[in-house]
């Protein structure tokens, strides 16, 4: 059956076709083909190749209606015309014909009201590991009568010769089709793109349903109070939903319909850089048989350097969730009592913790900010501000106003409460003042989850006109309030006016009289 549907897709002459292995076959097979190391904890490693990150650039939609009339086009969907998507296609076909096969069958989301069945189709054995541990797997009963909505063609070996000639960005592409459900990958072997393609199709789909899906990690408390974590990377996502006191619903990737919060995913997708036992005991105890670790550097035997960055600052661990202890088994929860939006501001403007109107919510959502600072991407010396709508600006096909109208109308529906909280710098700028720590920024989350934060007194900020507690446990009154932090308070008026000011602008897009304006809620510059 799994040959015949092979054929229709074009691929020729498979050979031996790997469905639906068992861990201890797939790690069995990566380590006798030489694509994985084996770790003294257990788990395996590979090294992705050039790629050790996703190619954004690289990616896009074919132009064909309807989806051409719901697609927000521009820098993030890029069109693609049917017939160079057909050439790039059957590239993809040839690569994948007269070869040994792994066919991988998954679910993507926990609802049984919004979940898609999906297909991925690689040669290479370790991609099939990485969408095992990703993805949620499906029973062998479901098995047995599994369809799939979406395939996934990953001939990562293969190259585009004639991207000049197409008009594309470079030999790697990453093409969707819509209408054929169909997704080809090729020139990078990065794991990330088989998860995020996912993603991205998943906020296409359930959005035009009426559904919100979300770039957050989730969890719930023992009484049933679900959280949810928005932020970009490095911002503390992983880390703080991951909470041995509450259930992890899922770190990354999350839908709100109708039934409540559900994870897209079956596991997790942690960062690894300096990656600590003491601080993240939990991610850490995950790093073991099954776990797949990405562009670590290993020592002879087998010991993993977490410190050294010098493959990629990107360094990562795929894990089963059931790696995670105290996980909901579901992976779905009710809907949320309280939303937080995490931020690393590198300017040390911000409050380590704030409480948002209605309003206020849908400009920060829209807004989606935090700051790179050195380190974390070359050519980067001081701080970046980076806007990245509704905090994952790459995977949203859609316009960022229809997430942001459906979080408002859910925020309303069910009385959410919505923070921001910044876990960057307090005292000064980055180089000046120091990272926040995570014993205060823990402190911020905790007296959120239990409330307690609503018995203190509040007061509104200058220029950001952001609700901030006036005592919250041990914080010191100087990081509740950062002007108080700063030596030159000068300084700090500059800093915070000119962070307002790039907010202001960012903002000016979604100003075009067509959507609401939340722009008044957001920073003004003198006020």
């Amino acid at each position: 059956m799994i040959i015949t549907e092979l054929g229709e897709l074009g691929i020729k002459n498979v050979g031996k076709v790997f469905r639906n292995l068992g861990y201890d076959e797939l790690i069995k097979h990566e380590l006798e083909s030489g694509e994985c190391s084996p770790t003294k904890k257990g788990a395996t490693a590979v090294d992705t190749g050039v790629f050790t990150g996703r190619s954004p650039k690289d990616k896009y939609f074919v132009d064909r209606a309807p989806s051409n009339k719901y697609i927000a086009w521009g820098d993030v969907n890029q069109k693609i015309s049917v017939e160079i998507f057909d050439e790039l296609l059957e590239i993809s076909r040839e690569q994948l014909s007269n070869k040994d096969l792994y066919v991988t069958d998954v679910f993507c989301g926990a609802s049984p009201a919004s979940k898609r069945s999906v297909r991925f189709i690689t040669e290479i054995a370790w991609q099939s590991h990485f969408v095992k541990n990703m993805f949620i797997r499906p029973t062998p009963a479901e098995l047995e009568v599994f369809k799939s909505d979406f395939t996934v063609l990953s001939a990562c070996k293969a190259v585009n010769e004639k991207w000049k000639e197409h008009g594309l960005n470079s030999e790697v592409f990453v093409l969707f089709d819509v209408e054929r459900n169909l997704c080809i990958i090729g020139g990078t072997w990065y794991g990330g793109e088989l998860k995020k393609g996912i993603f991205s199709m998943m906020n296409y789909w359930l959005p035009l349903e009426g559904k919100l899906s979300m770039h957050c990690s989730a969890n719930v408390g023992k009484d049933g109070d679900t959280a949810l974590f928005f932020g970009l990377s490095g911002t503390g996502k992983t880390t703080l939903s991951t909470d041995p006191n509450r259930a992890l619903i899922g770190d990354d990737e999350h839908g709100w319909d109708d039934h409540g919060v559900f994870n897209f995913e079956g596991g997790c997708y942690a960062k690894v850089i300096n990656l600590d036992a003491k601080s993240e005991p939990e991610i850490y105890d995950a790093i073991r048989r099954d776990a797949l670790l990405e562009n670590v550097v290993l020592y002879g035997d087998g010991e993993v350097d977490y410190e050294d960055g010098s493959k990629t600052e990107n360094t990562r661990v795929s894990y089963p969730i059931e790696h995670i202890q105290n996980h909901k088994k579901d992976l779905m929860a009710d809907h949320p009592k309280n939303i937080i939006f995490l931020t690393a501001d590198a300017f040390g403007v911000l409050p380590p913790v704030s409480k948002l109107t209605k309003e206020q919510a849908m400009y920060y959502f829209l807004s989606g900010y935090t700051a790179k600072v050195a380190g974390t991407e070359r050519g980067i010396t001081e701080p970046v501000a980076t806007f990245s709508a509704c905090f994952g600006e790459a995977f949203l096909p859609l316009h960022p106003t229809v997430y942001a109208k459906l979080l408002g109308q859910k925020i309303d529906e069910h009385g959410v409460n919505v923070y921001l909280v910044n876990t960057g710098w307090t005292g000064g700028g980055y180089g000046v003042g120091k990272r926040m720590s995570i014993k205060d920024t823990r402190t911020c989350i905790n007296t959120i989850l239990d409330g307690t934060i609503n018995n203190s007194e509040f007061r509104v900020t200058k220029t950001f006109r952001l609700n901030v507690p006036n005592t919250l446990g041990s914080i010191k009154p100087d990081v509740l309030f950062p002007r108080e932090a700063w030596e030159d308070k000068e300084a700090f008026d500059r800093t915070r006016d000119a962070l307002a000011t790039m907010f202001i602008e960012n903002y000016k897009k979604y100003q075009d009289g067509e959507h609401t304006d939340y722009a008044p809620f957001g920073p003004i510059v003198g006020g």
